[in-house]
């Protein structure tokens, strides 16, 4: 194992830990990442399988999937996601599973609505949001956008109730395909994130107004798949796939308001859309928002956005920030990013060309064939 020669010890990120039943030999999770690599009818493919398996046999004790929409109404958010909502996605996602499974892995599915942010929906044209406004910025081109994004329909209370049971038929379909766990998706812009926002989110009923009101929602969604028995975390972000530059607007005090409201999860996920920890964690009081979630909840945190760093990942473990470090681009770069970190290996660096024109498993899949010829 890993150890600094300085000070002769393990790194805190090899040391184990558990979530839930789960024990985790490390403290490395593989982030969500988006790959549109499933069929256009959201089934994963044997790609996908050979994609996620890859981690778990590089040491990776925790992979989260990708956000996996989860009925055939609104919830997709772009062409070729992969589905939690058919039979056909529960006997696709199975083999997945198994190939985790099978090189030691624990594995939780990422269940997500688009809400306003959908732009390849082949079940409808419409989008729904919590109010009847445009999101910022554009459409993204790597997953097939282009231009401004429409006006959502504001939702009616049926469908919200809609929503709370779309997530909780997900999860046991989840269950169903052998996942260990779910976690709901409540960050970067989505539609539970479009509700905790204020600028989103101008309802003057039960989920708007103030914080404790606009997390209602993901409350309610939280409780929903908590009774069906499934491991559940939540993820959270102040940041957006749209504006990376959000912060909630009451600072610690809106921190605690959200995490309070979501004690019965079993950990919370903590993202920082793509951006380095430092930058969208600290508050101005000096408290950083995953150390907050830590006290407040007691639950394990897991923390995202530049992980990949060891002496950064050090930092936020031995000071109390989280528990258990989530690496998206530098997964994607080292699959094999733990026995790298033990061995005192070189990582490889991130380049976006792995992802261009598409961020699809295709794509790294000829960019990795490209650096070894």
């Amino acid at each position: 194992m890993k150890r600094d020669t300085a000070m002769n010890t393990i790194h805190p990120a090899l040391t184990p830990t558990r979530i839930g039943a789960n024990e985790l030999a490390s403290r490395y999770a593989v982030a969500p990442m988006t790959r549109v690599s499933a069929t256009p009818g959201g089934v994963p493919t044997e790609e996908m399988a050979r994609y996620y398996k890859e981690f778990a046999e590089g040491g990776f004790p925790l992979v989260i999937t990708e956000g996996t929409y989860i009925d055939t109404l609104h919830s997709q958010s772009y062409l070729n996601q992969p589905g939690l909502a058919t039979a056909e996605h529960v006997a696709g996602w199975r083999t997945v599973t198994a190939g985790v499974h099978a090189a030691g892995a624990v594995m939780v599915a990422q269940l997500m609505h688009a809400g306003a942010l959908s732009q390849g929906n082949p079940h409808t044209a419409e989008r729904i949001g919590p109010s009847a406004i445009r999101p910022r910025g554009v459409m993204m081109p790597e997953y097939h956008g282009s231009g401004p994004w429409p006006v959502p329909r504001e939702m009616t209370t049926q469908d919200i109730d809609d929503v709370v049971a779309g997530f909780a038929a997900a999860a046991r379909n989840a269950v169903a395909a052998g996942f260990d766990g779910v976690e709901i998706h409540a960050a970067n812009g989505y539609l539970l994130d479009q509700f905790i926002t204020d600028y989103t989110n101008q309802r003057t009923d039960e989920y708007g107004g103030p914080m404790a009101n606009r997390v209602r929602l993901t409350a309610r969604v939280l409780d929903a798949v908590k009774s069906t028995g499934v491991l559940v975390g939540v993820r959270l972000s102040q940041t957006k796939v749209n504006d990376f530059t959000y912060r909630w607007p009451e600072g610690e005090r809106d921190a605690e308001t959200i995490y309070a409201a979501l004690t019965a999860a079993d950990y919370l996920h903590i993202a920082s859309e793509g951006r380095n920890w430092l930058d969208t964690a600290t508050l101005a009081g000096g408290r950083t928002v995953t150390s907050i979630a830590r006290e407040v909840t007691g639950l394990p945190v897991i923390v995202n956005g530049g992980m990949h760093d060891p002496v950064l990942a050090a930092k936020v473990l031995d000071g109390g920030h989280a528990d258990v470090l989530s690496v998206a681009r530098g997964a994607l770069v080292n699959p094999d990013l733990p026995r790298r970190v033990a061995a005192n290996a070189e990582l490889e660096r991130f380049e976006h060309r792995m992802l261009d024109p598409m961020v699809t498993i295709a794509n790294v899949r000829r960019w990795k064939e490209s650096r070894q010829g």
